[in-house]
């Protein structure tokens, strides 16, 4: 019997997690597979080990994982094979697929795009986007993140783009908005490239508020798991070769 073992990142936010089961109901709801469990690399229960133990239990033969990530880091490259590892070891005979993350896609930044009009209107040349990345010291992160800000800004016709990061990695979160902001005539449009609510986008929507008393004009976009495209991504993820 196939099962699906959903991977999130895990949080110690309860609103964030919250959001991610809620967002993964909505998914199961749409898959015709029998045996569908949500689990996270740390702060979160359950763990990587136990819920895919709880598949085994239900009766699971084989084991589709699909990480909850947007961009191929360390936690894709090593923390989630890591952890793995010992439990696919605890049982040999039944096969497990590890499914790719997101990468960067058009359709992505198409409702990147769509979240930005949504929050702020039609964005104008004058406007600036500050596009935030939780941060990794992963080198492809920083190649990926210069795509995911030229692709943003075509379409929305963006004259300046910038990228920052929260953690792990330069420029940080208040250098890229002192940058963005210096000599800035239009809105600062802080774009946050997160899948879900957590502590550290409730740590971006505060320094934007402090900033926005400075009298710049800064706005914060949503999530990215707002948008109905993410959801069908972990669909095709989870169901796809």
């Amino acid at each position: 019997m196939k099962a699906i073992l959903y991977i999130g990142h895990g949080t110690r936010s309860k609103k964030g997690a919250v959001e991610i089961r809620a967002f993964i109901e909505s998914v199961k709801a749409r898959i015709d597979v029998p045996i569908q469990e949500l689990s996270f690399l740390e702060l979160t229960e359950p763990l990587i080990e136990e819920g895919f133990e709880t598949c085994v239990e239900r009766g699971a033969s084989e084991i589709d994982v699909v990480p909850l990530f947007l961009l191929a880091a360390g936690h894709i490259k090593r923390d989630i094979p890591e952890a793995l590892s010992p439990i696919i070891s605890k049982y040999p005979t039944i096969p497990v697929k590890i499914k790719n993350p997101f990468g960067v896609q058009d359709v992505i930044l198409d409702a990147v795009a769509e979240l930005i009009r949504d929050s702020a209107g039609e964005v104008t040349p004058e406007d600036r986007l500050l596009i935030v990345g939780v941060g990794s010291s992963d080198p492809d992160v920083h190649v990926n993140f210069g795509k995911i800000a030229d692709g943003i800004g075509e379409r929305l016709g963006a004259q300046r783009v910038s990228v920052c990061y929260l953690a792990a990695t330069e420029p940080k979160l208040s250098e890229g908005l002192e940058n963005i902001s210096e000599g800035a005539v239009g809105r600062v449009i802080v774009v946050p490239y997160m899948l879900f609510t957590g502590l550290l986008l409730a740590e971006l929507n505060k320094t934007v508020r402090l900033c926005q008393k400075g009298g710049q004009r800064i706005l914060c976009t949503q999530a990215l798991s707002n948008h109905t495209v993410i959801e069908d991504i972990v669909i095709e993820r989870a169901v796809g070769e």
